[in-house]
């Protein structure tokens, strides 16, 4: 059985993925937040909030496929 707040952030984490893979990375970054105001330990909601951070900052090419390229160490 899953907490009732372990289940927010999975639909906020899933809501922030689709947003993420539309490219639109504001929006989704809003729904990571929103899940890590839940669950500040929440690793997956960390690492796209961070992606998205970036991505909002280095916009990917048009033609992205949506996977992650660290640029450095």
């Amino acid at each position: 059985m899953i907490s009732e707040e372990k289940k927010q952030v999975l639909e906020l984490f899933a809501e922030g993925r689709k947003k993420y893979k539309l490219m639109k990375f504001a929006d989704a970054k809003d729904y990571f937040v929103k899940a890590l105001k839940i669950d500040p330990d929440d690793g997956p909601s960390k690492v796209y909030f961070a992606r998205c951070k970036h991505y909002v900052e280095n916009p990917p090419s048009e033609d992205w496929d949506g996977v992650f390229v660290m640029q450095t160490k």
